[in-house]
């Protein structure tokens, strides 16, 4: 029986590579890893295609024959991404794709009433229009947590004044106000959202969280691993200058204390989310018990 074929940008990151992770497990579709290097790609995809999101014919191309696309935008590479997102929209409308599955994010500037500016959250979230206005016949949402993965990439602990180990942020290590994952689960709601289209493919947002966890949470999971790290709230009018980038960090944050990760009203699209996923979620001991991130003593 011949397999629909499903397309899925940045085949070689995190998200991308975790759906095709998840697609490949699952096994109902042909999948089609899309890279701006096809002879460099070393995945397990059914199929390679080159393609961008800065060409629309050749985005077009890599989605011909397609009867879903994954598309996710990477703000840290200083991408435009509302008008990625709305380039991979025409492209997928042109090349007729049933179904558009976008990473998105909360509009953290609308769900504050602009207090807080984040637009590595509030352009994904821009694009959820341009989709709707595209009228897929099947459209889907789907939200990251805060990665786990951030504890041993970005955000890994870095050693503090006085000799510790550990993390300095503005934010208040008590509130329990981040949804956080580990970025395959997403891999299991988009593979998820393609096997129910019926149910969640007529716009719907899929919130992906393991748990909602404060520091203090973050930090005593690691210590039952083995890990003694520690925490310094940072003043948030100190931190913001400390180096480029920080603001959007401490704007971030701001928002999390205030509204959570996922902003109001997200306990329904997470739960969604888990009930459609192909399987259970990693919890975030489970995941530090497998990382390799040595011996800590703070």
């Amino acid at each position: 029986m011949h397999k629909k074929t499903i397309a899925v940008i940045g085949a070689t990151g995190s998200q991308g590579g975790g759906v095709v992770e998840a697609l490949l497990k699952d096994g109902s579709f042909t999948v089609r890893a899309i890279t701006r290097d096809p002879a460099r790609y070393a995945g397990g995809a059914h199929e390679v295609a080159k393609g961008d999101l800065s060409d629309l014919n050749a985005l077009k191309a890599a989605f011909t024959g397609a009867h879903g696309v994954f598309v996710v935008t990477n703000f840290m590479e200083g991408a435009d991404e509302i008008a990625q997102g709305r380039l991979a929209v025409d492209a997928a409308k042109a090349a007729d794709v049933d179904h558009f599955v976008w990473s998105t994010l909360p509009d953290i500037e609308t769900i504050s009433n602009g207090k807080f500016q984040a637009p590595n959250f509030s352009n994904k979230a821009k694009v959820d229009e341009i989709v709707r206005a595209a009228d897929f016949p099947h459209s889907t949402f789907v939200q990251p947590p805060f990665y786990f993965q951030n504890f041993t990439g970005i955000m890994s602990p870095q050693e503090q004044p006085g000799g510790s180990v550990g993390w300095a942020l503005p934010i208040d290590p008590s509130k329990q106000v981040i949804h956080m994952a580990d970025i395959k689960d997403l891999g299991k709601v988009v593979a998820g959202a393609f096997l129910n289209a019926d149910r969640v493919g007529d716009g719907q947002h899929l919130s992906v969280a393991a748990g909602l966890f404060s520091f203090n949470d973050v930090l005593d999971e690691f210590r039952w691993n083995g890990h003694k790290y520690t925490f310094t709230e940072v003043p948030k009018d100190v931190f913001k200058t400390l180096f480029e980038g920080a603001e959007i960090i401490t704007e971030s944050f701001g928002y999390f204390e205030e509204y959570t990760y996922m902003g109001p009203g997200s306990d329904a699209r997470i739960e969604l989310a888990r009930e459609i996923a192909t399987e259970a979620f990693t919890p975030l001991g489970e995941w530090i018990e497998a990382q390799d991130m040595g011996a800590s003593n703070g």
